[in-house]
């Protein structure tokens, strides 16, 4: 009889240090991927969970929630006992030409969202692969707003995994109860958010509440 092992609870994604890591070039064809993820579960293969129906299909039908966003977003809000796979990861490059790349990047999205200058993890299909060596284990794969899991498993699928589930709409859409037990300071559903937008968000959120006490 062979014995699966399953992940950890709650693994950190540490990547592994890479010679000439700072030469690789950044992941240039995130669409493309987007779209065959999304041909794959609009055709049936991969199988879409709505939030609401996460809990029950973890605990009760044998899936290992994948959780691909990148660990600064993780480090806010996670479900325990996910595993943890980033398909994007910081460009460590510091090149001129990276430089510059980086400078625009953070005054057009980086300063409103938060979000940092980031390359395709070489390492992603070999970490998953280290994870569920057998292909037809069941995998429900998650990120923010659902667009990062769509080319994760794009890429999943191609490497033979045929029990994919997607989470839709990401964990942008979960709502409390949605899963057992959430580990982090911040809410799971506002995880993807920071930089200025998270500050108008928290206002947002005040405002609200100080509407209803004073109704």
């Amino acid at each position: 009889m062979t014995t699966l092992l399953l992940p950890q609870p709650n693994h950190i994604f540490k990547p592994l240090l890479v010679p000439n890591q700072r030469h690789r070039k950044p992941y240039s064809s995130p669409v493309i991927s987007a779209v065959s993820g999304k041909q794959l579960v609009t055709s049936g293969e991969v199988r879409a969970v709505e939030p609401r129906e996460a809990k029950t299909v973890v605990s009760s039908e044998g899936y290992v929630l994948l959780d691909v966003r990148p660990s600064w977003e993780r480090e806010k809000a996670r479900v325990k006992g996910s595993l943890h796979v980033p398909l994007f990861v910081e460009d460590p490059d510091n090149g001129l030409i990276t430089l510059l790349k980086k400078w625009i990047h953070l005054g057009y999205i980086g300063l409103w969202t938060g979000q940092k200058f980031t390359m395709f993890n070489d390492e992603f299909t070999l970490r998953v692969v280290e994870a569920f060596p057998d292909k037809k284990s069941k995998v429900l794969v998650a990120c923010g707003e659902g667009l990062r899991s769509l080319m994760a498993i794009s890429k999943l699928h191609g490497e033979g995994y045929k029990s994919l589930g997607w989470l839709t709409g990401g964990f942008n859409r979960a709502t409390d109860g949605d899963f057992s037990e959430i580990e982090g300071p911040e809410e799971l559903r506002f995880a993807t958010i920071g930089g200025a937008s998270y500050y108008f968000l928290k206002l947002l959120v005040l405002l609200q509440s100080f509407g209803k006490e004073n109704r």
